[in-house]
């Protein structure tokens, strides 16, 4: 059987998660996320942000997530703005634009966005109101090419943000990956306060389904339930979602999960950096994109399972590779192996 490193979900969920789900299985709790692990997940989570005043909602997944946000925070009229890598644009089946909103793209080599970038955007739709307003920067933690912000990165986005009226919403399907990198100099604080919503993924980083939006911006908390509900996203036994975050964040098991997701990587990436390969982007996180030869890159596809991400020329091609939170030594340890032999 072939190990997949395809991506960061081809495992079930951390065995704590799956143990108090049998655990609590019997507990007669409330519907629609009243239930008692759904509401001390919320808290917990506040008082790891430091912000006592924002709202958690649990929902199942990340398209789901980007969906509600966006619909939620943005006027017919209103538009977001994306690197051209972003989720919502590549990976969604058109779910932002299937709400009435368009995205508008942006090149970048790495998948951030700065504000260097988003200003010709702005320059470019002042035609009033023959245009979309753009309203909305969309960004990831990690990028879909495994690139991070630092908290100088993120804090001159955010006053960039606050200065042209625009709202700052970070996708945070692998948010844990992001902030345990080992170059990273963010906290989960820091993106609270510099943030108008982001979201906790559980999904890629140890749960059977689920992720968390925290909205920090009053203006957008209001109602904002009513579209949880309306896209039928509010789960009646709420306490699936409840039980998996509260496991999750307590303990940081979130983020120990997360950082050794990231070291297998990075293990694998040192191998390679000692062979010579070359890199797609050169990443911290649990996300690589190594530049082989299409021989090697049939011989390792025998053994393992994952995606040609890039052709390069006619010999060879970026591959990607994600490693998660169960990967095991056994499995990193083959694939070193082949690399070295090869």
């Amino acid at each position: 059987m072939k190990f997949s490193f395809k991506n960061d979900y081809s495992e079930g969920c951390h065995p704590n998660i799956l143990q108090a789900l049998v655990q609590h299985n019997l507990d007669q709790q409330a519907g629609y996320g009243e239930d008692q692990y759904s509401l001390s997940a919320k808290t917990l989570i506040k008082e790891k942000i430091n912000n006592p005043n924002s709202e958690v909602f649990l929902v199942s997944g990340g398209t789901q997530a980007n969906l509600i946000v966006i619909s939620a925070m943005l006027k017919p009229y209103q538009c977001a703005i994306s690197a051209s890598s972003g989720h919502i644009l590549n990976n969604e089946t058109g779910a932002i634009e299937a709400t009435g909103h368009k995205i508008l793209s942006i090149e970048t080599a790495d998948g951030k966005l700065s504000p260097s970038d988003i200003t010709p955007i702005l320059d470019g739709h002042r035609n009033i109101p023959h245009q979309v307003m753009p309203k909305l920067v969309y960004i990831s933690n990690s990028t879909e090419l495994g690139t991070i912000y630092q908290a100088k990165e993120l804090e001159e986005l955010s006053a960039f943000c606050k200065k042209n009226n625009l709202y700052l919403f970070m996708d945070g399907a692998r948010l844990g990956h992001g902030l345990t990198a080992e170059i990273s100099d963010l906290s989960l604080e820091k993106v609270a306060a510099l943030t108008d919503v982001f979201y906790l993924g559980g999904t890629k980083n140890g749960a059977l389904i689920g992720e968390a939006i925290v909205i920090n911006n009053p203006a957008i908390q209001e109602d904002f339930a009513f579209n949880i509900k309306q896209k039928g996203a509010l789960l009646a036994k709420g306490r699936l979602l409840g039980i998996q975050f509260l496991e999750l964040m307590k303990d940081n098991l979130y983020f120990d999960l997360a950082r050794h997701a990231n070291q297998q990587a990075m293990k694998i990436k040192n191998a390679l950096q000692k062979k010579g390969a070359a890199f797609l982007s050169d990443t911290y996180t649990n996300q690589i994109f190594p530049i082989l030869n299409n021989d090697l890159i049939e011989i390792l596809s025998e053994n393992f399972e994952f995606y040609v991400w890039k052709k390069i020329d006619e010999e060879s091609s970026a591959i990607r590779l994600i490693t998660s939170w169960s990967t095991g030594d056994d499995a990193v340890d083959r694939f070193i192996e082949i690399i070295e032999q090869n």
